[in-house]
């Protein structure tokens, strides 16, 4: 049986090793570059690997693997995939949310979910309210910062249920928290940088703004009816075991017993410190758009990211409680840090500006390659055209670079025409581009949970992908409907 699987191992492994590194020699179709087909042989090789074997040393590889693409240096590939911000913020949330996890405020909000009026009614009420709780939460908080607020709560979840890794409900909860967060994002243009690129680039072409309430007349909508389908999916498709939480005795650990300690206190007050930092500015500036408060809060997100949490862990290592530190950062760099989540995320981040980058011209060619056979076809097979690349190419690549390159093919391709809604087909490629949820190239976050051992990469491929074929029939036959009333 060893020598069987070590058999196997090698296959799967010489098999990636030959995309990788062998795909640049199969001659390239009409246009498109030696190097595009280098980059697409890297990404199906790491794909494999990723998906039939492990993601850390695969992660690593992949960066030597785009070294040997002659547009691309390798100091640069390293400074963009463990140089990124996106990398640095994620190192230091992981130790902000560490701190928080070892107090007790978590289990109270995992109780109060487990414990509510509704989520008591059955195991499908407690799952759905969780998820509706994301939902709502994420339409004024970034993707990944929302997953990394309900992380701790989600592992607190499965310590209280007794939880193990590969258990199906485990797997679904981690799953619905990525999507919920992918869901959220598109569902408001306040501090979503994505339908906010798309909604620009139609200002800029035709001199006219869609207005923030037109855009969510639309976007949430579309959203609570796409995370419905996402807890369809769950049910009636993947069928998890819900004897957990059907057994599960909400008397034995009702309530936390004693109160809130000094320390615990300060952790959550510098959480929230950390998390108003990220949160704030986002909220403000879109409504004050001048004056003393503008700029301080356009000097506050102008740190980006990865500073919020970077105070947050000088507070925490600084401020004392009966003589020692709120933190240890040695500890929590062991503990509390997944470091083959960082790595494999880095990839991720290396892999992306690869597939996009401009000199191999990969997504130039698609465009290209694209356009003229979209030109002559009827209005809703474009949205849906449209909408699947953006969902498709979101959940392969950049979010950002999705919402630019769709949003800007769309534009080019629809500008004489006048049977079709070009506001309404933007604000869905922007809610799309939103929907990242189903490889670890879309989004940190999809890295981050499938590197837990709560889900893998397989089975966040398929659920995700299925979820998003439907996001794409929903916005098509139901969003655009919609932006044909409001814009």
């Amino acid at each position: 049986m060893k020598n069987s699987n070590s058999i196997n191992r090698y296959i799967i492994i010489a098999v990636a090793l030959a995309f990788m590194f062998l795909f640049r020699l199969v001659p390239p179709l009409a246009g498109m570059s030696v190097s595009a087909m280098q980059v697409i042989g890297i990404f199906i090789g790491v794909l494999i690997l990723w998906l039939g074997i492990s993601i850390d040393w695969p992660s690593i590889l992949v960066l030597g693997a785009l070294a040997l693409v002659p547009e691309l240096k390798f100091t640069t590939i390293l400074s963009g995939a463990y140089g990124n911000s996106t990398f640095v913020f994620l190192m230091f949330t992981f130790i902000v949310t560490y701190a928080l996890s070892k107090t007790s405020y978590i289990k109270r909000v995992a109780l109060a979910f487990i414990c509510g009026k509704f989520a008591s009614k059955g195991p499908w009420f407690f799952v759905s309210l969780y998820f509706a709780s994301i939902i709502f939460v994420g339409c004024f908080i970034s993707p990944t910062v929302l997953f990394f607020v309900y992380l701790p709560i989600v592992e607190e979840i499965y310590s209280l249920l007794k939880l193990k890794k590969g258990h199906s409900l485990a797997a679904m909860l981690m799953m619905g928290t990525v999507i919920m967060c992918g869901i959220s994002s598109g569902m408001t243009p306040i501090t979503h940088v994505f339908p906010l690129i798309a909604l620009g680039l139609y200002q800029d072409v035709y001199n006219t703004a869609v207005s923030y309430a037109s855009f969510m007349a639309v976007a949430v909508p579309v959203g609570i009816i796409c995370s419905l389908l996402t807890v369809l999916v769950f049910r009636f498709i993947l069928r998890p075991d819900m004897q957990p939480l059907k057994h599960f005795d909400v008397n034995q650990i009702k309530g936390v017993e004693g109160t809130t300690k000094k320390a615990e206190k300060i952790i959550l007050a510098i959480f929230l410190l950390v998390v108003a930092l990220w949160i704030v500015p986002g909220l403000i500036t879109p409504f004050i758009t001048s004056g003393p408060i503008f700029e301080v809060c356009s000097w506050i997100d102008s740190f980006g990211t990865a500073m919020p949490p970077l105070i947050g862990i000088s507070l925490l290592c600084i401020i004392t409680v009966n003589g020692e530190p709120l933190l240890k950062i040695s500890e929590a760099m062991t503990k509390g840090v997944s470091w083959s989540s960082l790595v494999m995320c880095a990839a991720t981040l290396a892999l992306g500006s690869a597939l996009t980058n401009t000199d191999i011209g990969l997504t130039a060619w698609l465009s290209a390659s694209l356009s003229p056979f979209i030109a002559s076809l009827s209005p809703i097979v474009m949205v849906l055209i449209f909408t699947f690349w953006a969902a498709l190419e979101t959940n392969l690549s950049s979010n950002m670079v999705t919402s630019t390159l769709v949003t800007s093919a769309a534009l080019a391709i629809t500008m004489n025409m006048s049977n079709i809604n070009v506001a309404g087909i933007t604000a869905l490629i922007g809610i799309m581009a939103s929907y990242a949820f189903a490889t670890p190239p879309a989004m940190p976050c999809v890295a981050v949970a499938t590197g837990s051992g709560w889900t893998n990469t397989m089975q966040m491929m398929k659920y995700g992908f299925i979820v998003m074929l439907g996001c794409v029939l929903i916005a098509a036959f139901i969003g655009y409907p919609l932006a044909n009333i409001a814009m």
